[in-house]
């Protein structure tokens, strides 16, 4: 039993920062301000004729698509008066990986969510004990952190490394390197609007390790034996 405990204990302390970071970029994903925000900043309107109706429309589909069950995704927008296909067939297919890997950020933030249930229901109700989940949540705060503050560092410096390296790892296929000039998808969320999507989610991440991390460290200060 003391074996599964720590073994169970260590879990937990690695699945925090999993926990965390899929909870932020769901959030963005998921946040029609996140992209509105973007759209204001980059001058999307500028850059693709579209006013804020229509990129608010975009927005709204993407959203949606990303939370169905649709293979691939149909947006229409009205320009100067007339309807058109924002998305073409390259940028498709790319959304359409894109979805996939959003699928496997809800089924982690799903899976260590519910780990992260049973590990301190387990711990409070079953072993009774309560110091080793304050101690998780402190170290796995302390990690998070460490993990947030070198991502941070690797954006800081080179963001168009940590971007390239991103879509390499993330990606199967070549069909994430598109024009600006004429695809849609470069035009509504250019490399600017991933560096803010990349800081807010490390801000955001880091932010909730240390509210956990603090709680963790406040039990186990008041309840010092």
């Amino acid at each position: 039993m003391r074996v599964i405990s720590i073994i169970a204990h260590w879990l937990f302390i690695l699945s925090l920062p999993v926990l965390l970071l899929t909870a932020s970029v769901s959030a963005a994903a998921n946040s029609p301000w996140f992209y509105t925000y973007g759209f204001d900043k980059y001058e999307v309107s500028e850059t693709t004729g579209l006013d804020d109706e229509q990129l608010s429309l975009v927005a709204h589909e993407l959203i949606s698509y990303f939370n169905s069950g649709d293979e691939t995704i149909s947006v229409y927008a009205v320009k100067d008066g007339e309807p058109f296909q924002v998305f073409n067939e390259r940028e498709v297919i790319h959304l359409k990986d894109v979805k996939g890997l959003f699928g496997l950020v809800y089924g982690l933030l799903l899976g260590t969510g519910i780990y992260a249930c049973v590990y301190f229901g387990v711990s409070l109700f079953w072993w009774r004990e309560s110091r080793p989940p304050a101690r998780g949540l402190l170290r796995g705060g302390v990690l998070t952190l460490v993990i947030m503050v070198v991502v941070g560092v690797m954006v800081a410096i080179n963001f168009d490394w940590f971007f390239r390296q991103f879509h390499l790892i993330s990606f199967a296929n070549d069909f994430w390197m598109l024009d600006p000039a004429t695809d849609y998808l470069i035009m509504l969320f250019p490399q600017g609007f991933w560096f803010e999507a990349a800081t807010y989610c490390a801000l955001s991440t880091a932010l909730g390790a240390l509210v956990l991390g603090g709680l963790g460290w406040w039990y186990l200060r008041r309840n010092r034996s």
